[in-house]
């Protein structure tokens, strides 16, 4: 019956239709964003563990090292969910304060449940009016939150604004590959197994369809360069991981 379930799914485009119309406009966005990740976090990381095959640990070790986070700093895990990137940069890197922020409540709470979480400040709100002072966080880090923000344009300003003169902001995120061919076949094969995802975890195939319909309407990691580079950020780049599958974005405040 699962496959069954799974199969009308991929062949039924009334699926896509709705997801791409809850996620066109920033305030349906924000609604749907937050209903579903609320959904979902209860298993969000043992979906990451799998959809990645653990991988997902190795490309965060590699933003941390491109944050360069030094004892002191303020550092803000932005989109945080369960906190990932800010245990990291609490027990690893040395940071003085770290602060873990997202839009979904039950996220924070998963998050809060982690053992290895203690030190980490948490706070809810939106990306698009963070409630932070100009130029009063160090570092930004936001893991596979990009594709979520309501604005993305408007929510990389307010980055922009939070940052301290030299800030650094790092961003891991799916991206979209090279050549053209490839890509194709990248977003099938994401349509497919986050069907399957969704269906085993939840019960819920479009659940996790989410992934592949946001990430056709998101610019990615060269899109996500411009937008940087048009904010003011110097030093923009991006590394492109597994064939540009899966990216880290990077930038920094100048000063």
């Amino acid at each position: 019956m699962g496959c069954a379930v799974i199969l009308r799914a991929m062949t039924r485009d009334p699926m896509a239709a709705r997801i791409q119309g809850q996620i066109d406009a920033p305030a349906s966005k924000r609604r749907y964003v937050r209903s579903l990740f609320g959904r979902i976090a209860g298993r969000y990381d043992l979906t990451n563990d799998l959809m990645s095959m653990g991988r997902h640990r190795v490309w965060k070790r590699l933003a941390l090292g491109l944050a360069e986070i030094r004892p002191g700093h303020v550092v803000l895990d932005l989109a945080a969910g369960t906190g990932d990137f800010a245990i990291r940069a609490a027990k690893n890197a040395g940071a003085s304060t770290v602060i873990a922020a997202d839009l979904t409540w039950e996220m924070m709470v998963a998050g809060k449940s982690r053992p290895e979480a203690e030190g980490v400040q948490w706070t809810q709100c939106d990306a698009t009016d963070l409630p932070f002072p100009d130029q009063s966080i160090d570092r930004v880090l936001v893991g596979y939150g990009l594709r979520n923000f309501p604005d993305l344009n408007w929510c990389i300003g307010e980055i922009r604004r939070c940052l301290t003169p030299g800030g650094r902001f790092v961003s891991l995120d799916f991206g979209r590959a090279e050549p053209e061919w490839l890509d194709h076949w990248y977003l099938k094969y994401l349509d497919v197994s986050t069907s399957v995802a969704g269906w085993v975890l939840h019960r819920d195939v479009e659940s996790y369809r989410y992934i592949p319909e946001s990430l056709r309407q998101y610019p990615a990691q060269r899109g996500v360069t411009e937008l940087m580079q048009r904010h003011g950020f110097v030093r923009c780049g991006h590394i492109d991981l597994v064939f540009g599958a899966m990216a880290i974005n990077f930038g920094q405040a100048p000063g």
